[in-house]
């Protein structure tokens, strides 16, 4: 039976790159070799943990469709590290050597492309798994999806992401969408935290039922008309596309054993 192994690569990358580049009296190139020896070794563990019959790692393309529809877009974020930039083709053997498949695209994000490969896979009833730290991919958290965390070694589920959110995994991105996202610079509704985002959904689900709800608060609902368009336009920035053109399909990843 099949099963999907997606690796969100640069979030297990950088992770582990952050462990390597604090050690004292190493070289820039001992830092790449070790971080492509670290990277071998996860994903010989993840494979074996997970017991995927096809896999890929996706990278981050160069300035996806965010950058286009929002100029601030993750704007003060750091950039990654230039030695580990120019080093990522020489750490994805760490991933090929494993018979990973290591997807560079040109300009879609890896968020994306995981999201495409995931519900591609739903849809015909087959299993992924994606390894990631990013809260980004728990709306897609579904009996067909599951979110692994490679570092606390542990699986999120529904339970665990109402516990941590206060709302269903299927309201996240309405929750982000009012609150903001501060790491990726993502604007939300003037005036609406967090506290008041949970409130309205819980209450009213969604805040096209809210508006359309005598019961809305008056403030609430000031704010919301008077910043309607940075909502949408959050909700937008913060939802993930599950269309992308991949060019490829599945029978493609099948994981190949090396000796």
């Amino acid at each position: 039976m099949a099963k999907l192994l997606l690796i969100d690569a640069l979030n297990l990358i950088r992770r582990i790159y952050a462990i390597d580049v604090d050690q004292q009296g190493v070289s820039e190139q001992q830092v790449m070799q070790s971080c492509k020896a670290r990277v071998h070794n996860a994903c010989k563990k993840l494979l074996r943990r997970i017991e995927p019959s096809h896999a890929i790692a996706v990278f981050d393309g160069e300035r996806s469709w965010r950058y286009h529809y929002y100029a601030d877009y993750k704007h003060s974020r750091k950039p990654m590290p230039e030695p580990l930039k120019q080093n990522l083709p020489l750490i994805a053997e760490g991933f090929k050597d494993c018979g990973i498949t290591a997807f560079f695209p040109e300009q879609d994000e890896a968020d994306d492309i995981i999201a495409t490969l995931a519900s591609k896979a739903s849809n015909n009833q087959v299993h992924s798994v994606i390894v990631s730290t990013d809260k980004g991919f728990l709306p897609l958290c579904s009996d067909n999806i599951g979110i692994y965390n490679y570092f606390s070694q542990s699986y999120t589920g529904h339970n665990e992401i109402e516990e941590k959110f206060s709302v269903p995994h299927h309201a996240l991105t309405e929750l982000w969408a009012l609150m903001g996202d501060k790491t990726n610079d993502i604007p939300g509704v003037k005036g609406i935290g967090k506290k008041t985002a949970i409130e309205l959904i819980s209450e009213f689900g969604k805040v096209e039922n809210a508006l359309n709800d005598t019961a809305l608060a008056a403030t609430t609902r000031r704010k919301l008309e008077q910043d309607l368009d940075n909502f949408i336009l959050s909700k937008t920035l913060v939802s993930l596309q599950t269309d992308i053109n991949l060019g490829f399909n599945l029978s493609q990843l099948r994981v190949i054993e090396r000796k």
